[in-house]
C-alpha cells in the first residue's frame, strides 16, 4: 500500500513535468494512468488506520449521537485554567487560556482489550463530538503550534475523552462603585449549541474541584479569593439547553494605587496647608504654592481615569478620594483670598475715626434699650395699677407672660449680635491660627470615615 501511494506520487510529478514541456500524448497517457491509480480518500484513511480502528469505525456515522434512541447522552466537563492574561476594565472582560476536557460514551465504539487509544487530534473529524461552546466569549481561538491542540482517546467500554486547548475573551459585567477596593465575581458558561437537554446533558466531573490552575495563579492585579461551579439549564426560544457555569471571585490588589494615587494625593495635600505658615505679604510665593497644587491634582485626577471605562454611571471609591483631596486644595487657596481681602480691608478701616465704632455701640445699646423698656413698661403700669385695685389672678399670668417674651427677646437679640461678631474679622493674621488647625483635623476626620465605609461597609 506504501509503495502504491509513493508510484502515484511519482507519477503526478511526471504529469506535472510534461503538462509544462508540452509532451502531447505522453503527458496524457500519464495523466490517464494516475487517475486509474487514484484511491478514494475514505477508502485510503480507512487502510492506513490500524485494523482496531478500522473494526471501530466500520459502519461509524459521526452525524448520529450516541444513544440516538435510549435517552440522552451525558458529557462530563473539566477544565485546567493555564493563565488569565488580562482583565480589562474599560471592555469589561478577561482573556484566559484553558484546557477543556470532555467525557462521554459512545456504545459504538467499545472494542476488546484493557488499555485505551490515543489517537491522532486530527482523526477527531471522523468521530462524534458535543457541539459545546463558550456562551459570553467575544473572540476565542483554537491553539495549532505545531498541529491543533487536541487530544482524542478511545476506552475498551466506549468512553471518549476529547481535549482541547483554547484561548477565548470573555464578558464579565464588573461593579466599580468600590475601585479599587472592588471584588468582582466573573463566570465562565459552557452550553450545548444544538443539542436540547432531551439529547445531551451536562455535568462536572468532579463537582468544584473539576476547575483547577486557579489556586496557583498569578495575577498583576488580582488575587482569586473563591471559586465554585454550578448546574443549570439556559432556556431559549428553540428549547432548554444543558449549562455549566463556573463563578470565581476576584479581589483588587490596593497596594498598587496608594502608591501609584492615594499617596501623592496626600502629600499634595499637605503641600497646599504650608502656605499657612508663609507670610501673608508674600502674595507671589502663596498664591504659587496654590495654582500649582490644584493644577497637579487635577493632572493626578485625569491619569487616574486613563485605565477606566470613559462613560459610565460609576461614581467610584477613587473619585470621592480626590474630589476630596481636590476640595482641601483649592479651600486652601480660597483661605488665602480671605485672609488677603480682610487684611486690606482691616488697613483701609484704620483710616475712619474711632467715633464710628462709638456710633455702632452706642446704637447696638439702644437696640437692647428699647426692648428692655418695652418689657418694664407693661411692670410699672401694673404696679401703678396694683395701687389702685387688687390684682386678679388672670393679670398675674398675663404679666408672668409679658415677662417671658421680653426675656427670650433680650436673649435672641444678644446672641444675634454675637453672630455677627464672629463674622466680623479683628486681626486676619489669625485666620491662619485657625486654618493651621482646622484644615488637617477635618482632613483626617474624613479620612478615617472614608476608609471605614469603603473597606468594611
Amino acid at each position: 500500500m506504501q509503495l502504491l501511494l509513493e508510484l502515484q506520487e511519482l507519477l503526478k510529478e511526471l504529469v506535472k513535468m510534461c503538462s509544462l514541456k508540452c509532451c502531447g500524448l505522453r503527458a496524457l497517457f500519464l495523466l490517464l494512468l494516475y487517475r486509474s491509480m487514484q484511491i478514494p480518500e475514505t477508502e485510503g484513511k480507512s487502510e492506513i488506520l490500524p485494523p482496531t480502528i478500522q473494526k471501530i469505525i466500520k459502519g461509524y456515522n459521526k452525524y448520529l449521537r450516541p444513544f440516538f434512541d435510549n435517552g440522552p447522552v451525558s458529557v462530563g466537563m473539566s477544565m485546567d485554567i493555564a493563565s488569565i492574561d488580562t482583565i480589562s476594565e474599560i471592555n469589561m472582560d478577561y482573556t484566559a487560556t484553558i484546557f477543556l476536557r470532555q467525557r462521554w460514551t459512545d456504545e459504538r465504539l467499545c472494542f476488546d482489550g484493557n488499555k485505551s487509544l490515543s489517537l491522532d487530534g486530527r482523526l477527531v473529524e471522523m468521530l462524534w463530538v458535543p457541539d459545546t461552546f463558550i456562551v459570553d466569549s467575544k473572540r476565542s481561538f483554537l491553539h495549532d503550534v505545531t498541529v491543533e491542540n487536541r487530544l482524542i482517546r478511545i476506552y475498551p467500554n466506549g468512553t471518549v475523552l476529547y481535549a482541547i486547548r483554547i484561548t477565548t475573551t470573555v464578558s464579565c459585567s464588573m461593579d466599580l462603585t468600590k475601585y479599587p477596593m472592588d471584588k468582582q465575581t466573573c463566570t465562565l458558561q459552557l452550553e450545548s449549541w444544538g443539542y436540547n437537554i432531551n439529547d445531551v446533558t451536562f455535568y462536572w466531573t468532579r463537582g468544584n474541584d473539576s476547575v483547577r490552575g486557579l489556586d496557583t495563579l498569578q495575577l498583576a492585579q488580582y488575587t482569586v479569593e473563591d471559586h465554585f461551579t454550578s448546574v443549570s439549564e439556559a432556556v431559549y426560544e428553540t428549547g432548554r439547553y444543558p449549562k455549566l457555569v463556573f463563578h470565581f471571585e476576584l479581589k483588587r490588589n490596593i497596594l498598587y494605587f496608594i502608591l501609584e494615587t492615594y499617596v501623592p494625593s496626600i502629600l499634595l495635600v499637605v503641600l497646599s496647608w504650608v502656605s499657612f505658615w508663609i507670610s501673608q505679604s508674600s502674595v507671589p510665593a502663596r498664591i504659587c504654592i496654590g495654582v500649582t497644587t490644584v493644577l497637579t491634582m487635577t493632572t493626578l485626577m485625569m491619569g487616574a481615569r486613563t485605565s477606566l471605562p470613559n462613560a459610565n454611571c460609576f461614581i467610584k471609591a477613587i473619585d470621592v478620594y480626590l474630589g476630596i483631596c481636590f476640595s482641601f486644595i483649592f479651600g486652601a487657596l480660597l483661605e488665602y483670598a480671605v485672609t488677603h481681602f480682610c487684611t486690606l480691608h482691616q488697613l483701609s478701616s484704620k483710616e475712619i475715626p474711632k467715633i464710628v465704632d462709638d456710633d455702632a455701640e452706642e446704637e447696638k445699646n439702644g437696640v437692647l434699650a428699647a426692648v428692655t423698656n418695652s418689657c418694664s413698661a407693661p411692670d410699672n403700669t401694673n404696679k401703678t395699677n396694683s395701687n389702685k385695685s387688687r390684682q386678679t389672678s388672670t393679670d398675674r399670668q398675663r404679666e408672668r407672660s409679658q415677662h417671658s417674651v421680653c426675656s427670650s427677646a433680650m436673649s435672641v437679640m444678644k446672641r444675634l449680635f454675637c453672630i455677627f461678631d464672629c463674622f466680623h474679622v479683628k486681626n486676619p493674621y489669625h485666620i491662619d491660627n485657625y486654618a493651621r488647625f482646622s484644615f488637617p483635623l477635618s482632613f483626617i476626620i474624613i479620612n478615617v470615615l472614608y476608609w471605614v465605609y469603603y473597606l468594611y461597609l
